[in-house]
């Protein structure tokens, strides 16, 4: 059997470079949330219109995603990363110049497409530059970007925005990116087995059919709240577009002698499982992320800064925690490790879904701090497992694949808070409005209470008529807490449920020798 490819320099140094960029484009899948207000303000548009800014960087993102093993054998794996660093940081420049909404829009676009092949490549990168018993090291580092950048992305954009603009926290990427790509031009090289191919036939046929998939799906997950899913037509024709297009592009990839991308990797058990966990942990994950701030800001009364620093935790504890995982992964079975991230993750989840809106900051800063050291105790020893029965010539390929699921998972997460936020919010107070009669003897106190208070400042009639406002936004502030607290437990509960799969898990030993790799 062949050795496996060895790079020039430290694994360590080629590590730092390709986390510059990894940990710039992932930080940008969160930052420019929280500067949406600040954004519609400035450009005359709508917040309904600016969301936008968010849907079209994802969905060129998502398109270029699973490409990614395709298109460095296509172009050459050191001269693709260093364009699409390129293309993100002059897409960043861009996006930070832009005199109005479309151009803005534009830019996120060409932003997404020279982001979505960074961070795969940067992880094939990092798994093929470390011998096989040390990937956990490396995803070790890995996870800082990936899984720290999104929770600290509305906390820095919150201070960039409140302090300077929102064009800032786009023009901050131009110095990393400009440092990502020395760094990248000078550690980065091919190994042998990717040879650029310039001849290689494009699957024209593939990519329509992955474009009109993930397009179309991603649209109905940002905006079908907005138009009430199904009941809107043109969901329901996005939906049928995209079942239609995942199977035509599912059929065709298996059948042509050219695939975009390769889906023979799904025949590793690992790399299966591995890609239903990690779209949970990506869903959780993102759902946490968008919900919480929300819920600081909209019932607790939070500034967007504020709200922002009672996230910090959750990521300095992943940050910290992750360097731990790396010294102990290979040292106790991966399933263990797993089974306590997926335990500490449920018990966080359990601990948010019964908090009111009495309790101090702590209150939530603790369960944020338990939600850090789970996610570094699933993210870093789940990818190890998940690709250790892969070559080092299938890295590339699977993990584009391994990134989109974890990004679909992030939008199904932001879409099921959202409708659940919506709808919950709705069924709880419809639950909760039929106690406010007048045989209640709690709602008749409290109503009592806030007129007598209320008519020392105003006449009776304006009064009472206050009184009834303020009991109704007594109640939908209640039943708005109910929704937040009933998707933290259904969050608790979708890691119990994927917890079992753990233990399908194929065991493979770390200093075996690789599989030969796969026909492509």
């Amino acid at each position: 059997m062949q050795a496996e490819w060895q790079p020039r320099h430290s694994p360590w140094l080629i590590a730092v470079g390709v986390m510059l960029a990894t940990f710039m484009e992932v930080l940008d899948t969160s930052i420019a949330n929280i500067a949406l207000p600040h954004i519609a303000g400035s450009l005359s548009a709508t917040p309904e219109e600016t969301t936008w800014v968010l849907t079209s960087y994802l969905v060129s993102n998502a398109i270029v995603l699973p490409m990614t093993g395709w298109l460095a054998n296509y172009f050459g794996r050191k001269r693709l990363f260093i364009a699409c660093i390129f293309m993100f940081t002059l897409a960043s420049a861009l996006c930070g110049l832009a005199w109005d909404l479309p151009s803005l829009i534009v830019a996120r676009i060409l932003q997404g497409i020279g982001g979505g092949a960074m961070v795969p490549i940067a992880q094939s990168i990092m798994l093929e530059s470390f011998p096989r018993q040390k990937r956990g090291a490396a995803m070790a580092i890995f996870a800082q970007g990936v899984v720290v950048a999104p929770i600290l992305g509305p906390t820095v954009g919150g201070w960039i925005t409140d302090n300077y603009s929102w064009r800032w926290i786009f023009y901050i990427n131009l110095p990393v990116g400009l440092f990502a790509m020395f760094m990248a031009e000078w550690l980065v090289e091919d190994p042998p087995y990717i040879k650029r191919n310039k001849s290689a036939t494009i699957d024209f046929l593939g990519f329509g059919l992955l474009a009109v998939w993930l397009a179309t799906l991603q649209v109905v997950l940002d905006k079908g709240q907005e138009a009430d899913w199904f009941n809107a037509e043109w969901v329901r024709w996005f939906t049928v577009s995209s079942i239609t297009a995942l199977i035509g592009f599912v059929w065709w990839e298996f059948k042509t002698d050219h695939p975009l991308v390769n889906l023979r990797v799904f025949k590793y058990r690992n790399f299966t499982l591995g890609l239903t966990l990690m779209t949970t942990l990506g869903a959780i994950l993102y759902g946490t992320t968008a919900q919480l701030p929300l819920m600081m800001q909209t019932l607790m009364g939070y500034p967007a800064l504020q709200s922002g620093y009672a996230m910090s935790p959750r990521g300095i504890a992943a940050f910290v925690t992750t360097f731990f995982v790396g010294r102990i992964l290979g040292k106790i079975r991966t399933r263990w490790m797993l089974c306590f991230g997926f335990v500490m993750l449920t018990v966080s989840s359990f601990m948010l879904s019964r908090i009111n809106l009495d309790v101090a900051r702590i209150n939530i800063i603790w369960p944020s701090i338990v939600n850090g050291i789970a996610i570094s105790f699933i993210f870093v020893p789940l990818t190890t497992t998940t690709m250790s029965q892969l070559s080092q010539q299938e890295l590339g390929n699977a993990s584009g694949l391994y990134n989109l699921m974890r990004n679909l998972g992030g939008s199904i997460g932001i879409a099921f808070v959202t409708t659940m936020l919506a709808r919950g919010a709705q069924a709880h107070q419809a639950l909760m409005v039929e106690h406010l009669t007048p045989t209640n003897p709690a709602y008749l106190q409290r109503f009592q209470a806030a007129r007598k208070a209320l008519s020392l400042h105003t006449d009776p009639v304006t009064a009472t008529h206050q009184a009834y406002a303020a009991v109704y936004s007594l109640l939908d502030q209640q039943a708005h807490l109910w929704a937040f607290m009933d998707n933290f437990f259904i969050f608790g509960v979708m890691s119990i449920l994927a917890a079992p799969l753990i233990f399908l898990f194929k065991r493979v030993n770390p200093a075996a020798k690789p599989p030969p790799a796969a026909g492509h």
